[in-house]
């Protein structure tokens, strides 16, 4: 069997050369002379099925797929061997999945012989106006309208579309995004996720619910609330998006690897959420925002009649029933609420906030207070006044 798979393997494209490759390992070191040897084979053997059978989907077709398959089932024959029974885990890989991210840094860290720190998760979000936090932890707000690019790297795609909200005004807010999982090993194939407004699935649009294989999960989508809230987990490569639709528009919010995150070409430059938003469309500047004198008026004339129907008070007041912090989220939902008068928003920006507390690993960044020096993260940064900070944006928005 070993002869002739050897003979082969170079012309293989799925998995089954791995398989057979942990095969040897666990095999070559075996003396047939030795009491134990039939018990360790059987083990060696049942470890290489499940292998092949993880591959059954990529290796359908696969002459040497199909040899080592008829093979081990005559050698399980000869040896008398149980289908059912421990698996061998001598080799350090065959003990973690291959299609858990977490796995693959366990594995990283038992050949190396020293143990590296835990792998960085980074988070972005977008919502409401729509207010961007990239995976530096910088806040910004934008205009972006039409299709733009979130992430682009060789693990994942996620654009958004973005429509104007008020007639007259470049505010724009999320009515549309698109999710390509690209195919993985043996984890995945390609799978797309599409949502709009109105028609937030469930599935991917070939009608899946999961990637690989259905036993692994290593791929697969978990509706919370039907129709306005689903999430998605990538095992495989350690990722969790959360998509809503509050009102007529949709949020969203992703957890990835640092190093997941950075595997890009210099040609998949333009992700917002790992270089923020191009200076053009920025409504901020220079990632904060100069404060006026206070007490200025707002930009249509009088603080007690703006178009939206709220004025800074009653905003504020709204936006203080969801959040109690007044950070960038809770001053982010008193310029939506002013800048487009649809109380949705407020449950937009109070979701963000709770979807950076679900997955932003580190607590003391939840919260973002600009700086006087650029738009950082700083829990010891002071409040920036919101009539400056309303007026500022709203200037550029009008």
């Amino acid at each position: 069997l070993l002869s002739v798979l050897g003979d082969c393997q170079l012309h293989s494209s799925c998995g089954i050369q791995k398989c057979t490759t942990d095969f040897v390992s666990f095999t070559s070191h075996l003396n047939v002379a030795l009491e134990d040897f039939d018990s360790e084979f059987c083990k060696a053997l049942r470890a290489y099925s499940v292998c092949t059978y993880r591959n059954s989907k990529v290796c359908r077709g696969n002459l040497v797929y199909h040899s080592a398959v008829l093979g081990i089932g005559d050698l399980m024959t000869q040896r008398n061997c149980t289908k059912d029974g421990p698996t061998s885990s001598t080799n350090p890989e065959m003990t973690h999945d291959p299609c858990n991210y977490s796995g693959h840094t366990e594995v990283r860290e038992h050949h190396g012989g020293e143990k590296t720190p835990s792998p960085t998760y980074l988070f972005c979000g977008l919502f409401g106006d729509p207010h961007l936090r990239t995976f530096k932890d910088h806040f910004q707000t934008c205009k972006v309208e039409g299709a733009w690019p979130l992430i682009d790297n060789n693990y994942l795609s996620v654009q958004v579309t973005n429509v104007p909200v008020v007639p007259g005004s470049s505010a724009t807010a999320t009515n549309k995004i698109t999710i390509i999982f690209k195919s993985y090993q043996d984890c995945t194939d390609q799978k797309v996720y599409q949502a709009m407004t109105d028609d937030l699935p469930a599935a991917f649009v070939d009608g899946t619910t999961s990637g690989g294989d259905g036993s692994t999960r290593s791929l697969h989508i978990v509706e919370k609330v039907s129709g306005s809230y689903v999430e998605m987990h990538a095992r495989y490569i350690g990722t969790t998006v959360y998509i809503r639709q509050l009102g007529h528009y949709l949020t969203l919010a992703i957890r990835m690897p640092r190093e997941l995150v950075l595997a890009h070409e210099e040609s998949q430059d333009l992700q917002l959420c790992v270089n923020g938003c191009p200076a053009s469309e920025r409504i901020d500047q220079g990632g904060h925002l100069p404060l006026p004198v206070v007490g200025r008026l707002l930009p249509w004339g009088t603080a007690s009649h703006p178009p939206s129907g709220y004025t800074l008070e009653t905003a504020t007041s709204k936006c203080h029933e969801r959040m109690l912090v007044k950070d960038i989220y809770f001053h982010s939902c008193v310029f939506d609420l002013l800048t487009t008068g649809d109380a949705n928003f407020t449950a937009a920006a109070h979701s963000a906030l709770q979807d950076v507390e679900a997955l932003h690993p580190s607590k003391e960044h939840w919260h973002i207070f600009p700086r006087s020096g650029g738009g950082g993260v700083g829990r010891d940064s002071k409040f920036f006044d919101s009539l400056g900070f309303l007026c500022i944006i709203l200037v550029a928005y009008l």
